[in-house]
């Protein structure tokens, strides 16, 4: 067979080689049929091929950018639609590049759609570019720290920031607008000072009462070794008891395993037997309170990792692996409220709050001495006592009196008065503490220890009275050290935020948010959950 190049004829003068021809017993047979197109009827001036050619060019890409924009994933598209709706994006300063202060990022003027429990998608672990940060969302003070894990696995803090708080009574938010603008000023100087840019937070929980409850479930594994799909169905099933409508769940902490009725199990994965059981404890919230924090969070343009109650998270921070394993009591005394945890065997097993802090002992000072209410937290922080002395009645302290502004018009009063007035608060936290640990059972199983923390428990003299009160072994918990952490936040008051560093590298409780189990059924489809069922049960 040989091919014959035929010369093309036409008024544009295509070549002649996409015009080629082969010769066949069949007849005559084109190539390219269309490679040589005739003018049609009444065209003398056909498009030439540059315009053609920009002109297909043009079609391909908007074709492309249109598959591309139906091949997104729908998480994807929903994540931009808050970028769009913004009508004027912020401009960043000159020589900062993208990082702007928070302050200065617009907010969207729509209110955030309600959220469904039923379908929400999981939060992340852990920032793309490695970093965490924790947020102390408290009623008296708001911190931040930002950290990075190193290669070691120990955490370093790179940014810290601490803010007055504002809109925030009794641990629960009171005034959105000025908790929002509290929060921004404590993240803006942890961002300005670790020289990053945070998405993501892990904050604490102190308000909405949370309530502690302990179930126990079992479910059969027809003797076949334990997987972890088994691990995650009965936490699955300890999950479900939480049946509260008003009330969301927070945390869901496995204790102990048991095999066939044998306790005591750390981790059943890869042993034999006919049964499989799990005691876990579950800690739920009020769900206004929490829904509250987290528009305010959103609205900061945060996301929020993680949630951790707060005597948890001071109790990770303060604690020694012996001391849980023996038990002991931790007790927060916060700004608005004063919260207890629980620790017996490694884990937490009891959480609760008293509607009592710090702030109460500065409202009865500034009652009971009429003086201002700055005025009278300086008296509380400098000359504030829980233990009387001789010398008491003889030193005289200064206190303004409300409304007057002269500084001859201070009365002097002495400072065994002061005591008298501080005293009987904090006896009153402690009772309500012992009472409530008689009344839940756990006086015994808490230990003989506790351990104060908390900005509070700064006071002078508050330890020996918790002795007496408590009938206790007290000692005052202090964050453990973590390299970067400088001494002016590393007492007492910012244990909780510290805590929740360590939450987010070392947890060990899954929050219901990221059942694992929930995402391999989204993900894997009908025939997914088949194969799945099948693997289980032959």
């Amino acid at each position: 067979m040989t091919s014959t190049p035929l010369t093309c004829a036409c008024p544009t003068g295509w070549s002649s080689a996409f015009a080629t021809t082969r010769r066949s017993g069949l007849g005559l047979t084109s190539r390219r049929r269309r490679a040589c197109p005739m003018p049609r009827q009444g065209r003398t001036n056909p498009m030439p091929r540059r315009r053609r050619a920009s002109l297909m060019s043009r079609r391909r890409r908007a074709n492309l950018r249109l598959w591309r924009r139906r091949a997104a994933p729908r998480s994807r598209r929903r994540r931009l639609l808050p970028l769009l709706s913004v009508p004027n994006p912020p401009v960043p300063e000159p020589g900062r590049g993208d990082k702007m202060p928070r302050d200065a990022m617009s907010r969207d003027p729509t209110p955030p759609r309600p959220r469904r429990k039923e379908h929400r998608a999981p939060p992340p672990r852990r920032q793309r570019d490695g970093l965490i940060a924790a947020l102390d969302v408290g009623t008296t003070k708001i911190a931040c720290l930002i950290a990075r894990e190193e290669e070691d696995g120990h955490l370093r803090v790179l940014g810290i920031g601490h803010h007055r708080s504002r809109g925030m009574r009794g641990g629960q938010v009171a005034n959105m607008d000025e908790l929002e603008l509290a929060v921004r000023a404590a993240v803006d100087a942890a961002e300005q000072m670790a020289g990053e840019r945070i998405g993501a937070v892990v904050i604490n929980i102190s308000g909405g009462q949370p309530h502690s409850t302990r179930v126990e479930v079992e479910m059969s594994i027809a003797g076949h070794e334990v997987r972890a799909s088994d691990v995650r169905r009965i936490q699955a099933f300890g999950r479900e008891q939480h049946t509260a409508v008003d009330r969301e769940l927070v945390h869901c902490i496995p204790i102990s395993y048991a095999i066939d009725g044998a306790d005591g199990v750390l981790d059943p994965r890869g042993m034999y037997g006919q049964t499989l059981g799990v005691s876990i404890h579950l800690v739920s919230a009020a769900m206004g309170p929490l829904r509250n924090l987290a528009t305010v969070i959103e609205r900061c343009h945060l996301d929020i990792e993680d949630r951790v109650v707060s005597p948890y998270a001071s109790g990770l921070a303060c604690l020694g692996e012996d001391e849980k394993t023996m038990g002991v009591t931790v007790i927060d005394m916060g700004g608005g409220i004063t919260s207890i945890a629980v620790f017996n065997e490694g884990h937490v097993i009891h959480t609760a709050t008293l509607p009592v802090g710090g702030q109460h002992v500065t409202n009865d000072i500034m009652q009971g001495l009429t003086t201002p209410l700055v005025a009278a937290e300086r008296l509380k922080t400098v000359h504030g006592s829980c233990l009387a002395s001789p010398s008491d009645n003889r030193e005289l302290l200064r206190v303004p009196q409300v409304g007057e502004d002269d500084e001859a018009n201070v009365h002097e009063v002495p400072r065994s008065m002061l005591i008298q007035i501080i005293r009987p608060r904090l006896e009153e936290t402690f009772e309500l503490a012992r009472a409530h640990l008689d009344a839940s059972g756990l006086r015994k199983i808490g230990g003989r220890l506790v351990v104060l923390t908390g900005g509070a428990s700064q006071l002078q003299g508050v330890r020996d009275l918790a002795e007496a009160v408590l009938d206790r072994p007290v000692r005052q918990g202090r964050p453990q050290r973590i390299r970067g952490l400088a001494d002016s936040v590393s007492g007492p008051a910012f244990s909780t935020c510290a805590g929740l560093l360590r939450y987010a590298v070392r947890h060990q409780v899954e929050t219901p948010e990221s059942d694992p189990a929930l995402e391999e059924t989204a993900v894997s489809g009908a025939l997914g959950r088949f194969a799945r069922w099948w693997k289980e049960n032959f």
